[in-house]
């Protein structure tokens, strides 16, 4: 049986310098309450919670689309201590064993495509870069803005209404 692909249009996010980010250089979320303050040592960029539960009030599918080699229920857990639960986590583990596999080829680190993904959010320049190439919109989120979630909503209603003009 084949598993059916939401119609929802899937966004992602990128975890390290874009949601986890330094606190001498971006305003952060308070850290999570003791005991798992202890736990987890991420600091997550300020209005981040705010800003996935409106992308998915606004009826976008969340994930998160991670190069590192976090678990899935470390990151699902982490998010839930701020009310957060993603639509889909990829972590290096996954992207390797589903998307790189026994490919002789070294592909991207990151090839959001493959999951239907449409909109990828990134510090890396690289990752940003290869978005034409591999079919996909990615928008860079690296420096302290107070209007990055502005401008992601902003960008996500651009790229929906792109893509439904397409259909």
């Amino acid at each position: 049986m084949q598993k059916k692909i939401s119609d929802k249009m899937r966004i992602s996010f990128d975890l390290d310098e874009a949601l986890f980010v330094y606190p001498k250089t971006h305003k952060t979320e308070k850290p999570p309450v003791f005991p798992f303050n202890l736990f987890f040592k991420e600091r997550l960029r300020l209005g981040t919670p705010e800003l996935i539960k409106e992308l998915q009030n606004q009826d976008y599918e969340v994930w998160v689309y991670t190069s590192s080699y976090r678990t899935v229920h470390y990151i699902a857990t982490y998010f839930k201590l701020y009310g957060v639960s993603f639509d889909g986590i990829i972590n290096a583990n996954r992207h390797l064993r589903e998307v790189q596999r026994d490919k002789k080829k070294l592909l991207p680190q990151k090839m959001p495509p493959y999951y239907h993904i449409s909109l990828h959010i990134d510090d890396e320049k690289v990752i940003c870069s290869q978005a034409k190439q591999y079919g996909y919109y990615a928008y860079r989120l690296d420096e302290e803005d107070p209007e990055w979630k502005e401008k992601i909503i902003k960008y996500a209603g651009e790229i929906r209404e792109r893509l439904q003009k397409r259909k």
